[in-house]
C-alpha cells in the first residue's frame, strides 16, 4: 500500500486543526443560541463571545481550503452565530414619551478597593453627575469621598465594609436611604431619588463575578436584581454598577427583561465598548459595568472614562425623565 503523500497528510491536519478551532466557539455560542450560562467555562468564555469569530473564521478558511463541505458547513454556521450575537441586545430606544421633566448624569465607578478614590473625585468634580455609584468602596474610601465631594454631594447611601463589598451612592439631589439588598455578598445599597416632581428608585448593582466554583453565587445574586427590577416595574428606576455580566449572559438579559430596564450604553451606540479589564496588556473587551433605565428615561448620550488605578473604565450617561413611559 503507497504510503499517503505530503499534500494529503497537509490537508489532514488542517482539517483536524479547523475542527479544533470550532470546539469552544461550538459550544459557547451554541450556549448563547439556548440562552444557558451553563457551567464553567461558559461564562467566563461568554464575555468574550465576539472574539469567537475569529477561530470560526480560520476554521471556515481551512475547511474551504482542503474542500471539507461539512466541516466547512459547521465552521460557517458558528461564524454566522458569532457573527450574529455581536448585535446588541433589545430595543434601540426606550418608550419615554411626553414632556423633559427633569435632566440627570449618573456615573457608575468599580474603584478596585478604593484605589482609584482620588481620581473618581477629581472626574466627579470635573463632571459633575447627579447621582454617582460607587463599587469596592471601603470605609476609607467612603470618608475619603465625603472629604472631597461632601460639600456638592451632601446625599447619599452606602454599606460600609471592607475590600470589594462596601459600596456608596452619592447624590447632588436629595436622596432618602433605601436598605441594602439583602442576601448578597457584596453590598448594593439603594435610595429613593427626588428627580424633578417626582422621585426615582435607585438602586447600586454589584454581583459576585463568575469565578470557578462560584457560578451558582453569581446566577443567583444576578437573580436578586433580576427579583428587584421585577418588583419595581411601572415606576422610574435606575439600576447601575459593576454587573460582573454582558450582554451574552442569559443571566443578565433576564435582568433587563423581568424589569423592561434599558441598557443606557446600548441606546448611545456604545453597546460592544469594552469597560473592563483595563490597564492590561490587552485593551478592555467585556462591558461589565451598566447603567440601566426604565422606560421613563431617554439617553442623551454616554461615555466611558479611564480611570487610572482601576481595572474598569467607569460609564457616565445623560438622560431625561419623561412625564410618561
Amino acid at each position: 500500500m503507497a504510503a499517503p503523500s505530503t499534500s494529503h497528510l497537509l490537508r489532514r491536519a488542517t482539517a483536524w486543526a479547523a475542527g479544533l478551532l470550532l470546539v469552544v466557539p461550538t459550544a459557547v455560542t451554541g450556549c448563547r443560541l439556548l440562552g444557558t450560562d451553563a457551567v464553567t467555562p461558559v461564562p467566563q468564555l461568554l464575555a468574550l463571545l465576539p472574539w469567537l469569530a475569529v477561530p470560526a473564521g480560520l476554521a471556515l478558511l481551512g475547511a474551504l481550503l482542503v474542500r471539507r463541505p461539512v466541516l466547512a458547513a459547521w465552521a460557517g454556521g458558528v461564524l454566522a452565530l458569532a457573527l450574529w450575537f455581536t448585535q446588541p441586545y433589545g430595543p434601540a430606544d426606550t418608550p419615554a414619551r411626553g414632556p423633559v421633566t427633569a435632566r440627570l448624569r449618573v456615573l457608575a465607578a468599580n474603584v478596585e478597593f478604593g484605589n482609584a478614590t482620588g481620581e473618581l473625585v477629581a472626574a466627579v468634580r470635573r463632571e459633575r453627575p447627579d447621582l454617582v455609584f460607587v463599587s469596592e468602596c471601603d470605609p476609607a474610601c467612603a470618608r475619603a469621598l465625603g472629604a472631597g465631594l461632601g460639600d456638592r454631594y451632601p446625599y447619599g447611601a452606602h454599606v460600609a465594609a471592607a475590600g470589594p463589598a462596601g459600596s456608596v451612592i452619592l447624590g447632588a439631589r436629595p436622596l432618602t436611604p433605601e436598605p441594602a439588598l439583602p442576601g448578597t455578598t457584596m453590598g448594593m445599597p439603594g435610595a429613593t431619588a427626588r428627580v424633578g416632581p417626582g422621585d426615582v428608585t435607585v438602586r447600586l448593582a454589584h454581583p459576585m463575578p463568575p469565578l470557578p466554583g462560584l457560578i451558582g453565587l453569581w446566577k443567583r445574586e444576578l437573580g436578586l436584581l433580576r427579583d428587584f427590577a421585577a418588583a419595581h416595574r411601572g415606576g422610574p428606576v435606575i439600576l447601575a454598577g459593576d454587573f460582573n455580566a454582558t450582554q451574552d449572559h442569559a443571566a443578565f438579559r433576564s435582568v433587563l427583561d423581568s424589569g423592561a430596564l434599558h441598557d443606557a450604553a446600548r441606546l448611545a451606540g456604545a453597546a460592544r465598548t469594552g469597560s473592563w479589564p483595563r490597564g492590561r496588556a490587552v485593551p478592555p473587551y467585556a462591558q461589565i459595568d451598566h447603567v440601566l433605565v426604565s422606560a421613563h428615561f431617554s439617553v442623551r448620550g454616554a461615555r466611558f472614562l479611564d480611570l487610572p488605578r482601576t481595572d474598569h473604565r467607569a460609564l457616565l450617561v445623560d438622560l431625561d425623565l419623561h412625564a410618561r413611559p
